[in-house]
C-alpha cells in the first residue's frame, strides 16, 4: 500500500493532513508538499487574502505535528513557480506542477477541488477526493446573537456590543465584560472564512480584498475589516430580525393597485437600518407570486428571497455582464440593491430604458433626497421615464410616497408666461399635492419646494400677530401690504424680524405700506 502522499493547494487550506493525523488515518508514510503550494498561499496573502494566510499558519501546524511523531515525514519538493505560472493558477498551471510531483513520486493525489481530482484520475493517479461537508460545529459569533440582535460589532480591544431592537427603535449594547483580543478577533474571523469557503448553506465569499472581506453564511451578512486598511481587526455581522409580506404593511388600496399596474421604475428610499432591505424583499415576494420573473442585483447578495427569485452579484460579474445577462433572460422586475455609484444609476437608468421594470434601494435622509442622486448623472428630462415611484421607509413603515411627471408650464411663484418651461413635478401620491418641482434655470438645474399660496399668505399672517394684513404672492415674492405705524414693527430692529420670516417661508417678503 502506498504511504506517500502529495496534497494539494485546497487540501493543505482545509487542514486535511492534520485532520488524518489526529484522526490516526495516516500513521506512517511521507507527506510531499511542492513548493508551488508555499507560492501560491503567498502570494494570496501578499494579495491581502485571508486564505493565504490560513494556509501558511496550516503548513506550520504540519511540520510542529510530523516533528513530534515517528514515521510521518513531511518534505518540500518541486521547483518554485515562475511569474506566468503564479499569473495563470486559475487555468491549473499550479495544480499540473502538484500533479506532476505526484505522478514523479508515485503518491497519492488529496484534493478538495473536484475538477483537479477528475484530471489526476484521468492521468492514472491514485486519488483521495474530499467532498466538502457541512459544518456540525457551532460557528463562535452566533453566541452573541439573539431575536432582538440586528447585527454585533466585534473590534479587537473593545467589549463586543450588538445593535438590538427593530428598525427605527434600536439601541446599542455591551453584550460581553470581556475585551476582545486581536487574536480572539482574528481566530472568528478565520473561522467565517473557512466556513464560508466551503459554500454550503448559502455560504460564500462575496468580495476579498487587501484589507477586507465581504461574506454571506446563511442569513448572516458579514463584513471584516483588518490592517492596512483599518487601524486594527474588526467584524461587523448583520442579521435580519424578521421577514415581511407586502401584507403586513396594511397598504392602501391605491398604492398596491400602483404596484400591480404602473409602478415599472420605483425607488426605496431611507436611513441605514430602517428597512429598506426588508420592504424590498417583500415587493419582490409580491411581484414572484403575481407569476412576474424577477431577479436582484446586490452587492452583497443578503436579501432573503425564494428560491425562484435569482440573486446575481454586482461585486462578482461586471456591470456590462449584469446588463447582458438581464437583458438576454428577460425579467419582469430587477430588485437594485445599495445602489451607490455612478455606474449603479446608470445601470438602473439603461435596464429601465429597456423596459425593465426596475425596484431600486437607495440611502437617503428624505424621499427628495433619492431623487436627487439622479440629477446631473442622468439627462433631466429623462428621470420621469425612469423613477415614477419613491417610496421613503422610516422605522420599518412607509413614510412618505412621490409620483414623478413631467410638464411644461411656468414655475410655481412666477407669473410670466415666457417663462414657462419643462418641470418635473413630485407630488404627494396620495393626495396629489405638488411638494417639489425640479426645472434648468439658466445652466443649473434647482429643486423647488411648492408652497401653495394660500399656506404662505396664512403662515405670514400667523407669525406676525396681524390678521388684517393684505399678503400677495407673485413672481415667487410674498407683498405684504401694511399701515405705516405697522411696518416698522414688522420689518423689526434692523431687519432681524423679517429675515427670521424669509428663512421660515422660504421666500423673500416686501414690506409696503398700503
Amino acid at each position: 500500500m502506498k504511504n506517500v502522499y502529495v496534497p494539494d493547494t485546497s487540501a493543505i487550506i482545509d487542514g486535511v493532513m492534520s485532520k488524518m493525523i489526529e484522526k490516526k488515518e495516516l500513521t506512517k508514510g511521507k507527506i510531499l508538499v511542492h513548493n508551488a503550494v508555499i507560492s501560491e498561499l503567498e502570494n494570496q496573502a501578499n494579495r491581502g487574502r485571508e486564505v493565504g494566510l490560513i494556509g501558511l499558519k496550516e503548513l506550520q501546524k504540519l511540520k510542529e505535528t510530523t516533528k513530534n511523531i515517528e514515521g510521518i515525514d513531511l518534505e518540500f519538493r518541486g521547483e518554485r513557480p515562475k511569474e506566468f505560472e503564479i499569473k495563470y493558477a486559475k487555468s491549473g498551471e499550479i495544480d499540473a506542477m502538484i500533479r506532476d510531483l505526484a505522478i514523479k513520486e508515485d503518491a497519492i493525489f488529496i484534493t478538495l477541488d473536484r475538477v483537479d481530482a477528475e484530471a489526476a484520475k484521468a492521468q492514472g493517479l491514485e486519488v483521495i477526493f474530499i467532498e466538502v461537508e457541512e459544518e456540525i460545529k457551532k460557528l463562535k459569533f452566533k453566541k452573541y446573537f439573539d431575536d432582538k440582535t440586528m447585527s454585533i460589532h466585534l473590534r479587537e480591544g473593545i467589549k463586543p456590543t450588538a445593535k438590538k431592537g427593530v428598525p427605527g427603535n434600536w439601541k446599542i449594547e455591551t453584550i460581553d465584560k470581556k475585551t476582545l483580543e486581536k487574536e480572539e478577533v482574528e481566530e472568528i474571523a478565520q473561522e467565517i472564512i473557512e466556513k464560508a469557503k466551503t459554500g454550503s448553506a448559502g455560504s460564500f465569499i462575496e468580495t476579498e480584498r487587501r484589507g477586507s472581506v465581504i461574506a454571506q453564511i446563511e442569513n448572516y451578512r458579514i463584513v471584516i475589516t483588518k490592517p492596512p486598511f483599518a487601524d486594527g481587526w474588526e467584524i461587523t455581522i448583520v442579521h435580519p430580525i424578521k421577514k415581511l409580506s407586502l401584507n403586513d404593511y396594511k397598504l392602501p388600496k391605491k398604492i398596491m393597485d400602483r404596484f400591480e399596474t404602473k409602478a415599472s421604475g420605483i425607488l426605496i428610499s431611507g436611513a441605514p437600518g430602517h428597512g429598506k432591505s426588508t420592504f424590498a424583499e417583500a415587493l419582490a415576494e409580491f411581484y414572484m407570486k403575481k407569476g412576474k420573473v424577477v431577479k436582484t442585483v446586490e452587492a452583497p447578495r443578503d436579501l432573503r428571497l425564494d428560491a425562484e427569485i435569482t440573486q446575481y452579484s454586482k461585486a462578482l460579474g461586471s456591470t456590462d455582464e449584469i446588463k447582458d445577462v438581464l437583458l438576454l433572460s428577460r425579467p419582469d422586475y430587477t430588485i437594485f440593491d445599495e445602489m451607490r455609484s455612478h455606474k449603479d444609476f446608470f445601470l438602473y437608468s439603461d435596464l429601465r430604458l429597456a423596459g425593465v421594470g426596475m425596484v431600486g434601494i437607495v440611502h437617503a435622509t428624505s424621499p427628495i433626497d433619492s431623487i436627487q442622486r439622479f440629477i446631473r448623472k442622468i439627462e433631466l428630462g429623462m428621470i420621469p421615464s425612469i423613477i415614477d415611484t419613491v417610496i421613503f421607509i422610516e422605522d420599518g413603515k412607509i413614510a412618505k410616497i412621490y409620483s414623478l411627471k413631467m410638464s411644461v408650464k411656468v414655475p410655481s411663484g412666477m407669473t410670466e408666461s415666457d417663462l414657462a418651461r419643462p418641470i418635473i413635478e413630485i407630488t404627494d401620491f396620495f393626495t396629489d399635492a405638488p411638494e417639489y418641482e425640479v426645472y434648468t434655470f439658466g445652466e443649473e438645474t434647482v429643486v423647488i419646494p411648492v408652497t401653495p399660496k394660500k399656506g404662505i399668505e396664512s403662515e405670514i399672517k400667523n407669525s406676525l400677530g396681524m390678521k388684517n394684513l393684505k399678503v400677495e404672492v407673485r413672481d415667487g415674492i410674498a407683498y405684504v401690504y401694511a399701515d405705516k405705524k405697522q411696518v416698522k414693527k414688522i420689518i423689526g430692529k434692523g431687519g432681524k424680524r423679517i429675515r427670521n420670516l424669509e428663512r421660515s417661508i422660504g421666500i423673500p417678503i416686501e414690506v409696503l405700506p398700503r
